[in-house]
């Protein structure tokens, strides 16, 4: 036991079942080792910039340690806000909830695709298969069953909302995320269990139809949005961990991500 949840031991236990569950035999799965875990989990408040503009969490104190002997508040949460999950059933009919995702899907390779360099030149930049063929010519095939996450440099904008959003005038929002293409190319090319990104939403800001979420979440993978610190991970290499809500028919809702490099 002790062996297994060891960090020099943690693939030889836990994982390595997680990994076999998801079509990776033992005998192909590689042990793996990790040196330190990387936060990719921004704070939420309620000062946390939101898609509707509005607060993504309220939190009313239910107690206090020196009139009730304990602390304790109340919280009511928007299921996507902050750092979080979409499930399949965010953007499908008969999708899984949250809490029917297997969760040997949440213990997965990471693959960080840095497009800041475009991101900084058009803030409507969608990540494209020549980007992923990029990325795999650099770093090898993108593992199977793994989270594919762009990293865009937008977390560092978090505390500008104006920034971090892009709303205009007209009440558009610009920011990157995936294009459908690419979306599709990792679904029909490719074995992965969900991608992420760095922004508020999985598609680019100006979307108007969500073709990224439509395709993506109603084939049964999961998303991630307002990711952090993806700076702070290797492009390959690292594992990502995703500690995902179980509540009963939840679209999605808070995470705790940690990247084991």
């Amino acid at each position: 036991m002790r062996a297994a949840l060891s960090r020099r031991g943690f693939f030889t236990g836990a994982a390595a079942s997680a990994f076999a569950a998801t079509a990776v035999s033992p005998a192909t799965a590689q042990e793996r080792s990790f040196r330190r875990a990387v936060d990719l989990t921004h704070t939420m408040s309620p000062d946390f910039p939101t898609f509707f503009g509005v607060p993504g969490i309220e939190m009313k104190r239910q107690a206090e340690l020196k009139k009730d002997g304990f602390n304790a508040y109340v919280w009511q949460l928007m299921e996507h806000a902050g750092t979080h999950l979409d499930a399949p059933i965010h953007f499908s009919e008969n999708g899984a909830t949250a809490d029917r995702i297997d969760v040997a899907s949440f213990v997965v390779p990471l693959a960080v695709v840095d497009v800041t360099e475009a991101a900084s030149k058009d803030t409507d930049y969608q990540l494209s298969r020549r980007d992923l063929e990029g990325y795999e010519a650099k770093h090898g095939r993108i593992p199977d069953n793994a989270c594919v996450a762009m990293y865009s440099g937008w977390g560092r904008y978090v505390a500008d909302h104006a920034r971090f959003t892009g709303k205009d005038a007209a009440g558009s929002f610009h920011f990157p995320g995936f294009s459908p293409d690419a979306a599709q190319w990792l679904m029909s090319e490719r074995k992965v269990a969900g991608i992420a990104v760095d922004t508020l939403s999985l598609d680019h800001g100006a979307s108007k139809d969500f073709k990224t979420h439509y395709l993506w979440l109603p084939s049964g993978r999961w998303g991630l949005e307002n990711v952090a610190n993806l700076d702070q991970v290797p492009a390959a290499g690292a594992t990502l961990v995703v500690g995902a809500p179980k509540v009963k028919d939840a679209t999605g809702g808070l995470v705790r991500l940690i990247a084991l490099v």
